[in-house]
């Protein structure tokens, strides 16, 4: 099991109100709070049906699980107050660019009027928690830079997954200069992480995914815009990076504003080399369609994590190909029955922890 001394030792017998645990990012997230003995009330609209890592995890019987729509402000503003919580996680979203141009409506209830609920439960406690508010690297004006975007960049996004999260870091930011400015108000932050790859990811038109359901129906795997360039990392990078934001928030220790959360300068690669780098681990093979008559999706997007590094004393543990590594061992070991998702879940945790101990990482150690 994880030490439950990291992040300070922090979350133990600690109470945690986080949004969107039913989610891919959301479940890895409950499961490592749970290890560091956190006591955790998830708030989600939906179970997903199998594949679901939630189900296959088992947290629904080790979290208190409340169904309820971010939409829905009432709701909301009773889970949060029953929760009474020292730690707020918001992952809630409708998280799919592609999604997104179906169901536009729907993108922007979610992502930008869910988060104005979430923050105005918040203010109307009578014990302000530490809150992380989960956005995206696309929430930034893409311009197709070479260079990573700073988190003082402009806000923007030409799809409506990528507005929508521009639109929650202006909610964010207005909440906190007009509500949580005051001694003893809430320490109110926002995270933006890469591209998220992970055992237990089962969404559709998200390229890992895929390349697992393809290579499990041994079918080529098809990649739609192999150019396309993209800050990978495993998920475990961004949750140790809003664990301990979590964690110096609440001591004291970090400003209540933006932060980057992405891998190192050489895991940004494009499509092909995931694809390419997925193989090595579980043969087969890929095919790229003609080009032409698709939506919108940016070709380049990077990040700068200068802020996240020299403020929070954070960096990432795994390189490129150690995070697909571990992603496509977690589908392999799961899909073919060697291991179940918890405990191969709760190795990755472990070895990721360890690797950041062997860096000397501040929130890793024990």
């Amino acid at each position: 099991m994880v030490d439950s001394r990291l992040f300070s030792g922090i979350y133990s017998g600690k109470t945690v109100f986080l949004t969107g645990h039913t989610g891919f990012k959301g479940a890895w997230l409950a499961e490592w709070l749970t290890q560091l003995g956190a006591s955790v009330t998830g708030f989600s609209n939906e179970l997903w049906p199998p594949p679901s890592l939630f189900a296959a995890l088992g947290l629904e019987n080790r979290v208190r699980h409340v169904i309820g729509d971010v939409r829905n402000a009432a709701a909301i503003h009773a889970a949060v107050a029953d929760c009474q919580p020292d730690f707020v996680f918001h992952l809630a979203a409708q998280s799919l660019v592609r999604r997104s141009y179906s169901v536009p409506t729907e993108t922007f209830a979610v992502n930008v009027m869910g988060t104005v609920n979430l923050l105005d439960a918040v203010r109307h406690l009578a014990t302000a928690p530490a809150v992380v508010v989960v956005t995206s690297d696309k929430c930034y004006e893409n311009r197709e830079w070479i260079y990573g975007y700073r988190e003082e960049d402009q806000m923007g996004g030409h799809d409506p997954y990528s507005a929508s999260k521009g639109c929650a870091e202006l909610v964010a930011s207005s909440f906190r200069r007009s509500f949580f400015q005051t001694a003893g108000s809430a320490p109110v932050a926002t995270a933006r992480a890469g591209n998220v790859i992970g055992g237990g990811d089962w969404a559709e038109d998200r390229i890992l995914p895929d390349c697992i359901r393809s290579l499990m129906n041994g079918q080529p795997i098809t990649a739609r815009r192999p150019a396309a360039t993209r800050p990978w990392q495993h998920v475990l990078e961004p949750l140790s990076g809003y664990l301990w934001l979590g964690a110096l928030l609440a001591s004291g220790s970090a400003e209540s504003s933006a932060y980057n959360f992405g891998p190192e300068r050489g895991s940004t690669r494009n499509v092909g080399e995931l694809v390419s780098e997925v193989l090595k681990h579980w043969p087969g093979t890929w095919t790229s369609p003609a080009a032409g008559g698709d939506v919108h999706e940016a070709g380049l997007l990077s990040l700068a994590i200068d802020k996240a590094h020299h403020s929070l004393r954070w960096r990432p543990v795994w390189s490129f190909e150690r995070a697909v590594e571990a992603t496509v061992e977690w589908y392999r070991a799961v899909t073919t029955g060697q291991s179940d998702a918890l405990h191969r879940t709760h190795a990755d945790i472990s070895q990721y922890c360890e690797s950041a101990q062997a860096l000397g990482l501040e929130w890793a150690r024990g």
